[in-house]
């Protein structure tokens, strides 16, 4: 054969290769080399005009990509396992995913979420998760606070995480362990000046404040993620608006005594019938948290992630989406929430059934709809005030990452018409 005619071989073995390889298949089973990188792909790939589609279910939760070599590059700088299928093989999968007797479903991913993480803009000495996380993906987003929401700058994005924040005004419960600490004076100082600034007398009545802001912003269609202390103290602090819980070192005056007989738990989002700790020497907000009753350790701490239908129950489908259905514990200030002060509305997504305790739970507010996750960091069992921040690098296929930037990436999806 001539050289000649072996181009020309070659140029037609080429064209029929790329004729047929019409799709990317992200896989999320355990195969894959970066689950966490994966979901950076679909986003970036929504934002290139790619069609992305989310295949629930299917092999871990796959990211099936009509066919970019701009994609196919980034997989490869980014280190994301990925196959080139061609027609017929979609097909295949497409047909499996759609049998009813399969417990699959496909969406379509179509725009990409404007993140925005409620986080201070001062130094404190840990890390949050979700920042980390997004960052490792990269998944753009800003940081914005009490200044910005209280100015109604939440109105601009679609999906809002909660740092690990205390928004009943008693600055994280630390002044027991903390309050000759550096940075627990200075933040005392910046949150009070940022009360004033905004005309508050109280750093509880601001955060309560910025608290239905933000319940405001998910009643309206946007999206809440929240993890650690950013859960209860959340619905504690919107249960007791008019109420004084904060003791004197907090705001400078005492309690309302009576403040548990009047708590709204109707004003809360997830939470019902908790009772308040009322001692300011404990490092806890009320009896929602499971933290100071569980009888767990780092050995035998897992939740279990509950199965849904992916063809009619969408959402908590998406948000499940993993390789692994048992995921390790992990502590934090709120570690897991008593499944008996859970309302009856809201979704369990994962437990620990041996704890009677939720690590994982969705609900809907109005129009917009909210994640909790107990705990601080889903690869530090037990992370301490001013331990240095996780390495990602280290735990590229994280399951209990995962779950955060499901939550991410579900707004992005086309909704279906809802099945009757």
């Amino acid at each position: 054969m001539t050289s000649k005619k072996i181009k020309f071989f070659l140029l037609l073995t080429l064209l029929s290769f790329c004729t047929k390889a019409s799709s990317i298949l992200i896989y999320m089973d355990e195969t894959q080399k970066n689950h966490l990188k994966a979901y950076g792909i679909a986003y970036w790939s929504i934002t290139q005009q790619a069609e992305v589609n989310w295949l629930l279910n299917y092999r871990g939760g796959s990211f099936l990509i009509k066919y970019m070599k701009t994609v196919e590059d980034e997989c490869k700088i980014r280190g994301v396992s990925y196959e080139i299928i061609a027609d017929g093989k979609v097909n295949g999968i497409l047909n499996e995913i759609n049998n009813p007797d399969v417990n699959m479903e496909m969406v379509k991913l179509e725009k990409t979420p404007k993140i925005a993480v409620y986080s201070p803009k001062s130094k404190l000495p840990w890390d949050d998760a979700v920042t980390l996380v997004l960052t490792y993906a990269e998944i753009p987003y800003d940081i914005i606070y009490d200044d910005e929401i209280l100015k109604d700058k939440l109105s601009v994005y679609d999906w809002l995480h909660l740092h690990h924040e205390d928004f009943t005004g008693q600055y994280g419960r630390f002044w027991s362990s903390f309050r000759n600490a550096t940075w627990y004076q200075e933040d005392v100082k910046y949150q009070e000046a940022a009360a004033k600034r905004n005309g508050f007398q109280k750093v509880s009545q601001m955060k309560l404040s910025v608290a239905k802001r933000i319940k405001e912003f998910c009643s309206g269609g946007g999206f809440l993620f929240a993890m650690c202390s950013g859960t209860d103290s959340f619905d504690i602090a919107l249960a007791a608006e008019g109420l004084d819980i904060c003791e004197s070192m907090f705001d400078g005056d005492g309690t309302d005594q009576d403040a548990q007989s009047k708590l709204n738990y109707n004003a809360a989002v997830a939470f019902k019938d908790f009772k308040l700790e009322m001692n300011a020497e404990k490092y806890e907000f009320s009896d929602i948290d499971a933290t100071q009753s569980r009888n767990f350790n780092e050995g035998n701490d897992f939740f279990t992630l509950f199965d849904f239908s992916a063809k009619w129950d969408l959402v908590p489908t998406m948000l499940t989406q993993n390789h692994d259905k048992v995921i390790k514990g992990f502590m934090g200030q709120t570690t897991a929430f008593k499944k008996s002060l859970i309302k009856p509305s809201v979704t369990v997504l994962g437990e620990n059934k041996g704890g009677a305790e939720v690590r994982y739970l969705h609900g809907e507010i109005g129009k917009g709809q909210f994640s909790f996750y107990g705990g601080h960091d889903p690869e530090d069992y037990q992370h301490q005030v001013s331990d240095p921040p996780t390495d990602l690098s280290l735990h590229p296929n994280s399951p209990g990452y995962r779950l955060i930037l499901n939550n991410v990436l579900f707004p992005a999806a086309k909704k279906k018409p809802q099945k009757t």
